[in-house]
């Protein structure tokens, strides 16, 4: 039985997420192991997405660190099920985003996949989106393929929503190729007003949000930045939005209750999300919602509010655990690039056709 594992360490860096596969003609979830960052780390990595002195000296560094913790995760996951390193043909490693610039052709994920294959004695595909870049593709979002193999559906037109730091869309209907692209910001903005002026990593089921009032004022604001008004494919990340970004716009508005600027960028979040779905697919059955924003109880009500007529649910309620979507994601792609099966979407990313995804260390 072909094993696989996917390792997906997203924007929010509050952890790593590891996922064992078994890929045959389906794929099933056989176990999960998280490891959360070092606050050190984080920091390290969290530097890098910025010009800084020093870059390359810090990335390399900081890259041994990710793949020491990494191994550290799989050899733990390993024996919790009792395999061997040699009974995994191999490991899906997104690495850690540290730049993405598509429009000027270039993305960057560093984890040293070199150093993995070699701590771990299993071989290692990384590097998946520089391929689809090269084709003058976004390079993101890769999932939608996946998701398409996975929730598809003959009788419902569905949308997979994933909000980690950022959101982004799969569009799935009978008959037609899957499409999707990022949609905005997702917990990344109401991460970091917590952490501001709480001290806290994420806002517990939008319960601070849940206690502000939306600023409509700002809210228009924000939901007028030129992103919001491109359809895909396009992607986004933190050299866009982020605190700095925010804190532009808050200079131009009057002195702000906190929870209420937070009960704003959740409403940014939701209504970017429900407007570009809208426009994309304007008949949706099912959203299916993974990633870590299905757990922001505040989120979920208001997307189901916002959108009569479509199902609103965590993937959960159909099989599929939303913590772990995306680790299985790169778990699914890197045994597409060891049997040489194109893995990106033209229709998603805007790449020039189909390519294999990835480049792989052997053990």
């Amino acid at each position: 039985m072909p094993l696989y594992l996917g390792v997906m360490s997203g924007t929010s860096l509050d952890g790593l997420d590891i996922a064992l596969i078994e890929q045959t003609t389906t794929t099933q979830l056989l176990a999960t192991h998280y490891l959360p960052m070092p606050d050190d780390l984080r920091q390290a990595l969290l530097a890098l997405c910025v010009s800084g002195n020093d870059e390359l000296a810090r990335a390399a560094l900081a890259e041994q660190r990710w793949a020491e913790l990494v191994a550290t995760g799989i050899h733990g996951l390993l024996a919790e099920k009792q395999l061997q390193a040699g009974q995994i043909r191999a490991i899906g490693s997104h690495g850690q985003t540290v730049r993405h610039e598509p429009a000027r052709s270039f993305t960057i994920q560093i984890g040293n996949p070199a150093l993995l294959a070699e701590l771990t004695g299993i071989a290692v595909v990384a590097d998946f989106r520089r391929r689809d870049v090269a084709a003058g593709g976004q390079g993101a979002p890769l999932v939608p393929a996946f998701h398409e193999a996975l929730f598809a559906d003959a009788t419902q037109r569905r949308a997979i929503l994933n909000v980690g730091g950022f959101s982004n869309l799969s569009l799935l209907q009978a008959g037609q190729p899957a499409s999707g692209f990022d949609s905005g910001p997702g917990n990344v903005l109401m991460d970091a007003w917590i952490e501001r002026h709480q001290g806290l990593a994420y806002d517990r089921d939008g319960a601070w949000a849940a206690s502000g009032q939306v600023q409509p004022d700002l809210l228009k604001a924000l939901l007028s930045d030129a992103f919001f008004q491109t359809q895909g494919p396009k992607s986004t990340g933190r050299e866009l939005f982020n605190l700095p970004w925010l804190d532009r716009h808050l200079a131009v508005h009057p002195v702000l209750d906190p929870a209420d600027v937070q009960a704003t960028l959740l409403e940014l979040s939701v209504q970017s999300i429900v407007r570009a779905l809208r426009q994309a697919q304007p008949i949706t059955d099912q959203l299916l919602v993974c990633g870590g924003g299905a757990h922001n109880r505040s989120l979920m009500t208001r997307l189901a509010e916002l959108l009569e007529g479509t199902h609103v649910a965590s993937t959960e309620a159909y099989g599929i655990a939303p913590d772990w979507v995306e680790a299985m994601a790169f778990a699914w792609l890197a045994h597409c690039c060891m049997e040489s099966i194109p893995a990106n979407r033209p229709s998603v990313t805007g790449a020039r056709g189909l390519r294999v995804l990835g480049a792989i260390y052997p053990a």
